[in-house]
Parts: C-alpha cells; structure tokens; sequence
C-alpha cells in the first residue's frame, strides 16, 4: 500500500546526533560571540596591568573580562598571558598581538572624536599639550613656532597645569601630550627625557656666595630662599635634596612664576634655585648666577604620554618636532622612574 502523505506535513526528518554535529562542525569559543570584544579586554588588561583595573575601566566583572580572555587565547590556540603574582605579563605571542591591536581598539575608541574633527573641516584634526607655566614659557615657544608653521591647520590647545594635573588630563584623555618635567611616573604613563638643564643658584648682583671657592649645601641655608608653591616640582626637589643631607634651610617666599621670582631676588629679598632653562640672557646683568651642578641633579623635561595610547598623526608630529623619532620607537610606551 502506498503511503498517504496529508496536506501541509513534511516527512519527518532525523536530528545529526551530536557526536556528529560535533565532527563535523568546527568548535568555536566565541565568548558572547564578539572578537572585539576579546580584543578590547586584551588591551586594557596589558595597558592597566591587572584584570581588576580592566574590570573597572570596561564596567565589568573581573570573571567577565577574565573569560574574554580565556576564549581569545583558545580561539588564537597560543598563551598570551602570563600571571606573576599581582602583575599581568605578556608572553611573545601576546607582545606581537598588542601591537597588532592596541592601535585597532584605541583607533576605534577615538573615531567618533576624529570623525567629528574632519567633518568641521579641521583638516589636521586638533592637538592638546599640557606643560608647567614655567615650560610653556621658556621651552615651548620655539616648538610650537615651528609646529604652527608646518601645520597651520592644526587646532592646537596649550594648557598650564601642574605635573599633577597634567598627569590627570592625560589619563581622562582631556590631553593628547605632557611636556616638562616628572619627579616620579606612575606605571601608566611613559616619559622620555629629551633636554637636560643643571640647577642655578641666583642671587642678587654682588653676593657673597657667587665668590666662594667652595659651595656647600650648609651655605645655603643660612639664607632665605624664595621658590615656586610647594606643590611644584622645583620645591619638591630642594626640599628632598635637602632632607637627604640632613641640612637645615629656611623658605622666606613662596611665589608662582619664575620672572615674578626674579624680581623679588633682584630687590635682595632672598635667594632662589631655578632650572638653567629659566635663565634667561637678560638676567645675566641683574642678578647673580652661579652653576650649582656639584649640589643638586640636572633637570630633565620631556615628553609624557599615557601608556599604550593611540597616538594621533598630530601628537606623531608634534613628539617628533621635540626629538626626532621618539614617537616611533618603544621608549615612549615604557614606564618607568624619571631622571629629574
């Protein structure tokens, strides 16, 4: 007897068991089904150096991001982590997969602000350096004058801060790069020392310590020194220097601004310790300038940048313009203690 098919169903067809599907099929381990997802919490676990810190800036779980991770490295089959303690450590394979993807996440990360910046018609795009009074005044101008002629279309953005804040901006991304100097750099943030100037003692014209043969901190400190706020790095460092030679000194003024210093000194108020960038040929007639290398560390000032970030064609060229080459070597992606 022939079969009766009725209308509107189909024969029954068997489901592949799944030891079949499973031959068949290649296993995938997409977690949540998103590589960029894998990839965002890579490069932020590398950059922050700790899954906890990842966790808080992508606002998941630790065991989320933790799971990321484990799904990338079963999809690439190579280990790309390595656990030491509290410290996250890259192996090879995971050193050639940051470069390949750091540059891809942060580049996506900044592409509406870019994007908006091409469609006002700023053709170069805009550029945020933040610097110390005393660096926008003395070291910059010179950059900048060459940086606005190369590149006038630029939408560049000079801002005085304090290391401190400067340091604040460029982690919340308000800033694209720091110049000055840094006493201590945290692991998130890189600094490349480029110029190097020895400290100064500067007094009035025709004091008795510019004649001594012999210049010892315990001089010093029979006179009443005038420096910048205590928050800056200048006093930071006078006081360490100081302290670590167990020498007494006396501060008689505080003021912000090395000319406005200057001024206070010529008038025989005190004396101060300056950075030689801070000397200028015009302070060579009216006051007392004596190199003091043999007492406190040269000054190093250079180029600070968050750790990891994607640099835009605008920092490139501005980084370059201060040292030649720096923003396409590793130096700048390196943490680590600065030189004064």
């Amino acid at each position: 007897m022939s079969e009766v098919r009725r209308p509107g169903r189909k024969p029954a067809v068997a489901a592949p068991s799944s030891a079949a599907a499973t031959s068949e099929t290649p296993l995938r381990f997409y977690y949540k089904g998103s590589r960029y997802k894998q990839l965002r919490a890579f490069v932020y676990t590398v950059k922050s150096g700790s899954l906890s810190r990842a966790s808080e800036a992508l606002f998941l779980s630790q065991p989320s991001v933790s799971l990321q991770l484990q799904a990338l490295e079963r999809e690439l089959g190579v280990a790309l982590l390595e656990r030491r303690r509290r410290r996250i450590q890259l192996t090879e394979a995971g050193e050639i997969l940051y470069e390949l993807a750091r540059p891809l996440i942060e580049g996506w990360e900044t592409l509406d602000r870019r994007f908006e910046a091409r469609v006002q018609g700023l053709k170069a795009g805009r550029l945020t350096v933040v610097a110390g009074a005393s660096t926008l005044q003395y070291l910059l101008p010179r950059f900048v004058s060459r940086f606005r002629e190369r590149y006038p279309d630029v939408q560049l953005q000079l801002v005085s801060m304090t290391e401190r804040e400067g340091m604040a901006m460029l982690r919340n991304d308000r800033a694209d790069v720091l110049v000055g100097s840094m006493l201590d750099v945290p692991a998130d943030l890189s600094w490349a020392p480029v110029f190097h100037y020895d400290p100064m003692l500067v007094t009035p014209p025709g004091h008795p310590l510019l004649s001594r043969q012999v210049l010892t901190l315990g001089d010093l400190s029979d006179h009443g020194l005038i420096l910048p706020p205590d928050r800056q790095a200048t006093y930071r460092l006078v006081d360490l220097i100081f302290q670590q030679q167990q020498v007494p000194y006396h501060v008689a003024i505080e003021i912000g601004g090395w000319e406005a210093i200057k001024q206070y000194v010529a008038l025989g108020m005190g004396i101060t310790i300056m950075p030689g960038l801070c000397v200028t040929e015009a302070d060579q007639g009216r006051l007392g300038i004596r190199n003091i290398r043999q007492l406190l560390p040269q000054r190093s000032y250079g180029v600070g940048l968050r750790r990891g970030k994607f640099l835009s064609t605008e920092a490139r060229n501005f980084v370059d313009l201060l040292r030649p080459g720096l923003s396409t070597t590793r130096e700048y992606d390196q943490a680590g203690a600065s030189e004064r």
